[in-house]
């Protein structure tokens, strides 16, 4: 089976590493073009590239995969299947419709919840418990094609966006060899998603950023979580704006005047939310690395009393 891989992101590397090491006939990898990339801005290959030249793969990065030339380079390949983790574009449908067993995708939720661009985000912000991994034939639609197989996996309270990405980016490698395997013997269950229960994953926006003391503690815990490492939730302190990377919730039921700092300890500083008092841990000032609470506190001149975003 002539297998092309499109993936672009640090969720699609496990499952390309483990398509290599289960020895799969990898004819070609589709990535996104190299672009700058942290404080320095220098220029840096997907983390697929780099594990695609490591293993000696062939690897094209077209700026657009809808351009003619593009999709050409792809159905060259002749491909009999497709498989794309994370890619970053929607796949032309000259590509969807050429494999022999189609194309397949690994998303980052249990379908049809959680269709688009953020489901893990989105998941912890919404306080979820459960999310997952599904593998999907793909089609023209937002995520509605069949569903093959799917892994359940708890989010525990503890974790935040970057740490269950990476879980379910193991799961996902393991479900889609399985699917794979599955495919080949033709023994692959499918299942048409019930558009009844479909809820979206709507992108990322600023707006989603920024912390509303007005809300629960346990809402502001979540989304703080659903938002680290990246791009990370804020408040204004003192006209600053300040990253919120880690927090714990200590009370969920006190109320009181919502963004007012109520007492600064050695594990940070706790502040009053809508109803609940939330303890902040790990914060980052415009320009710095991120620092414990404690250690931000040592430079930075934060009373007890402070309104946040006043």
């Amino acid at each position: 089976m002539r297998i092309v891989f499109m993936g672009t992101s640090d969720f699609a590397v496990p499952s390309l590493e483990k398509l290599i090491k289960n020895d799969f006939d990898i004819v070609g990898v589709v990535t996104q073009p190299d672009r700058p990339k942290g404080r320095g801005k220098k220029v840096m290959p997907t983390p697929i590239k780099e594990v695609a030249l490591a293993n000696n793969l062939t690897i094209i990065q077209p700026n657009r995969i809808r351009d003619v030339d593009a999709i050409n380079q792809v159905l060259a390949w002749e491909p009999d299947l497709v498989i794309v983790v994370s890619y970053g574009q929607i796949i032309p449908k000259e590509i969807l419709d050429y494999p022999r067993y189609g194309c397949i995708n690994l998303h980052a939720s249990l379908l049809p919840e959680y269709r688009g661009a953020a489901p893990i985000q989105r998941a912890i912000m919404d306080g979820k418990k459960v999310s997952g991994v599904t593998t999907m034939f793909m089609e023209e639609g937002l995520d509605t094609g069949d569903i093959i197989m799917q892994i359940p996996v708890p989010i525990d309270e503890d974790m935040d966006h970057g740490s269950y990405e990476k879980l379910l980016a193991s799961k996902g490698a393991g479900l889609l060899v399985d699917t794979i395997r599955a495919i080949q013997s033709g023994s692959m269950p499918r299942k048409k998603q019930d558009d009844s229960k479909a809820t979206y994953a709507h992108m990322i926006t600023s707006e989603d950023e920024k912390i509303d003391w007005n809300n629960s503690a346990v809402d502001i815990n979540n989304q703080i979580r659903g938002l680290c490492p990246t791009p990370g939730a804020f408040t204004t302190i003192n006209g600053e704006k300040i990253k919120i990377y880690k927090t714990k919730v200590i009370d969920e039921e006190q109320t009181g005047i919502a963004g007012t700092v109520l007492e600064i300890n050695k594990d940070g500083f706790i502040v009053q939310t809508q109803k609940g008092l939330i303890l902040v841990q790990e914060v980052q000032r415009p320009g710095k690395k991120r620092m414990s609470a404690f250690s931000f506190l040592q430079g930075f001149t934060l009373t007890e009393g402070t309104i946040l975003n006043s």
